[in-house]
């Protein structure tokens, strides 16, 4: 008897126990989650801006509001990377709530309800609602359209009425803006001498000679940076290096990739997909329901992978084709014969001649060498070898000029696509096609075509099974359970030579990418807890997409204390090339005689160069490019002068004035007026923003919950 009521007693507790876990179950991610009253250590509040403090609650009310009118219009959930998005709006949305809502005021600017009527169906449109209520059709504006959705408006449903409501609020916010910004726009004032020094910059000519010495001469291992120069430099320029809340991370990835098994079983189903094709009276919609990968049913060369370009050679109308595979994916192809198209198709190679800058003699001289190029490939020199040694187009150099399929649909800039298209057949093009890029020689590789494939596809891709995703998982759990230090990492690292170490450094504490690894959220949630320690390892195994991650934790950065290890590259780079600049000007001090006789006196390293007909606002020199210290030294010089030895952005200098033709007085100074105004104008909304932004004193604590 006892012993029963023993067992009683213990239920009571087991039961107990359970019931109180499944309201932890059932509650628990609102209790304890990250927008919980006891995640983020109890503090609710996501940020502050001009100190007023945004709490999470209202923070959330408002991003909800977004993604109920957002859903309500697309007709569908929102995915992550768009909830992170909306949430930004919500952030923006609350500073210019607070922040500019405080200029607004303090300036009595308002959008008055005579206003609003007006921008919505009055004489003064807001370029919002003309978008809105024009005939996609005829693109043109309809007022009635506008005046009788607001007489039906009570008769929507609610969550319309809201978003119309919210749809007011958003255009008397930019319609405050907007006088904001004209108000300062028109305040702007550009004084008649900057409007001349301006002109001067641009018209005054020189042409100089000068001996450069680039820090890249002296080898870097020869010079050694120390802590202590890292520290000075830093402490010397800290208003050049601003702090920011970071982590440093390395991780080893372990891929979901599909097995053979996985090939094998899909390799069956496509094969029976394909009887399937051949036998369906409107393969085009019998395509479109079985395949993952949607491709159009008529296909250009343009539209086409290199796989199908060959084999639609050999395709015969009716016949069922494939199964190709192209990567993970397994493609079957329903031919149907060719149509004509409303463009054409061409493919083309180019080699492509920059000129180093807009002046007259920079395009002369890039126009012949262009000239001496395409006399080369006339003469039987290899059109391939010279776009890769020599094109300013590196993504087409490296591939010897190939540009591959395109239309003629705009794609290409209008000269270079009249001079492919005009082209009847294979071959060089004779002549120098001249465009705002340069100057192009052209190869057409496959003259114009306009003919359209009627091509039902079926793509399907090759999925791991959960057989397959639980083994990765396997690898990366006994991976991550080895190991729980740094050292453990790279010795583990060293030992499985499968896997490779990947650095990612100075993430933000906002990211949610990592390289190229996506729906990183959570690896960074970990790297920024207040208990994740520089050297620790990740205790959990992250999944991502497609692959499984154990990250170590290398290092931080702290936004109110700037350390050398924060930019320890960049610090560096300053400090060794301070220290080349110091080597060289003590070996070129006191050299006397002409350029020629310096360098050579100097030795290995040295270079010495002109540069013709140059201006302050544009120069550029040759093997220095643009470097305006050296620039602001040569034009304070007169015809005939040198300077003395010294520093400039890129290397060391010696500078002579060969011949400077100063610029001519005018009476008129507007167009030099007008565009630095212009100038000045078309950053506005940009510099009002980081204004207003920087005033505020902006604290953004949103990466703590989501």
């Amino acid at each position: 008897m006892a012993l029963i009521n023993k067992i009683r007693e213990k239920s009571g507790i087991a039961v107990t126990v359970i019931a109180v876990s499944l309201i932890l179950f059932m509650v628990g991610g609102d209790l304890l989650g990250p927008n919980s009253l006891f995640g983020s250590g109890n503090n609710q509040t996501v940020g502050e801006i001009a100190g007023k403090e945004i709490n999470i609650k209202d923070f959330q009310s408002r991003v909800d509001g977004f993604r109920q009118n957002y859903e309500a219009q697309s007709g569908r959930s929102l995915n992550e990377n768009e909830l992170a998005s909306l949430r930004d709006q919500a952030w923006n949305q609350f500073i210019i709530d607070i922040a500019y809502k405080k200029q607004f005021d303090e300036l009595g600017l308002t959008v008055t309800d005579d206003e609003l009527v007006d921008m919505v169906q009055g004489n003064h449109i807001s370029p919002s609602i003309l978008q809105a209520f024009s005939d996609p059709t005829t693109g043109k504006f309809d007022k009635n359209a506008v005046v009788n959705y607001l007489k039906n408006l009570k008769t929507l449903p609610i969550e319309q009425q809201r978003s119309w409501e919210n749809f007011e609020k958003s255009l008397r916010e930019e319609r405050v803006r907007t006088k904001y910004e004209n108000m300062l726009r028109l305040s702007t004032y550009i004084p008649k001498a900057q409007a001349e020094k301006e002109y001067v910059a641009q018209n005054t000519k020189a042409t100089l000679r000068y001996l450069y010495v680039p820090y890249y001469s002296v080898v870097d291992t020869t010079i050694k940076v120390t802590d202590s120069q890292l520290e000075e430099y830093l402490s010397a320029h800290k208003k050049e290096y601003k702090g920011t809340d970071t982590r440093s991370i390395e991780y080893v990835t372990f891929p979901i990739q599909p097995a053979k098994d996985d090939s094998s079983a899909l390799y069956s189903e496509i094969k029976q997909l394909a009887r399937g094709l051949a036998t369906a009276q409107n393969d085009s919609a019998f395509a479109s329901m079985n395949t993952d990968i949607p491709l159009p049913i008529n296909m250009s060369y343009a539209s086409m992978s290199d796989q199908l370009k060959e084999a639609v050679k050999s395709f015969v109308p009716g016949g069922v084709y494939g199964p190709y595979r192209e990567g993970n994916n397994y493609f079957i192809y329903k031919y149907d014969g060719t149509r004509s198209d409303t463009v054409s198709t061409a493919r083309a190679s180019h080699i492509l001649i920059r000129a180093e800058n807009q002046s007259d003699s920079a395009k002369s001289a890039a126009r012949a060498k262009a000239e001496g190029i395409l006399a080369q490939i006339k003469a039987g020199a290899n059109f391939e070898a010279l776009a890769a040694t020599s094109s300013a187009d590196p993504g087409s150099a490296q591939r010897g000029g190939d540009l591959n399929y395109f239309q003629n649909n705009g794609a290409m800039v209008k000269p270079f696509e009249e001079a492919v298209f005009s082209a009847t057949a294979p071959g060089l093009i004779p002549r120098l096609i001249e465009s705002q890029f340069g100057f192009h020689i052209i190869k057409v590789t496959e003259p114009k075509s306009n003919t359209l494939y009627r091509i039902a596809a079926i793509g399907k891709t090759i999925a791991p099974s959960q057989a397959t995703r639980d083994e990765a998982y396997r690898r990366a759990d006994e991976f991550a359970n080895s190991v729980k230090t740094k050292e453990d990492f790279d010795a583990a690292v060293k030992k499985n030579k499968a896997l490779v170490v990947a650095t990612a450094n100075r993430i933000p504490e906002s990211a949610t990418n990592i390289n190229a690894i996506q729906n990183g959220r959570e690896i960074v949630r970990w790297a920024f807890k207040d208990d994740t320690k520089i050297n620790s390892v990740s205790p959990q195994v992250f999944e991502t997409d497609e692959q499984y991650v154990v990250a170590v934790l290398t290092g931080k950065s702290d936004q109110k204390d700037v350390k050398v290890n924060d930019f320890r590259d960049e610090l560096t780079t300053k400090v060794r090339n301070q220290i080349k600049s110091e080597q060289i000007t003590a070996k070129l001090k006191g050299a006397t005689g002409n350029l020629e006789g310096i360098a050579k006196k100097y030795g290995a390293g040295a270079l010495v160069e002109s540069a013709n007909d140059i201006s302050l606002a544009t120069g550029f020199l040759t093997s220095a490019g643009f470097d305006p210290i050296a620039l602001g030294k040569a034009f304070a010089l007169k015809n005939g002068q040198r300077t003395g030895v010294f520093t400039g952005e890129n290397g060391v200098f010696i500078v002579e004035m060969v011949n400077k033709a100063e610029a001519p007085k005018i009476a008129d100074y507007t167009q030099y007026k007008t565009q630095l105004t212009q100038s000045l104008e078309s950053r506005m909304s940009y510099l009002v923003n980081e204004a207003i932004r920087e005033n505020a004193d902006i604290e953004d604590r949103r990466a703590k919950f989501f």
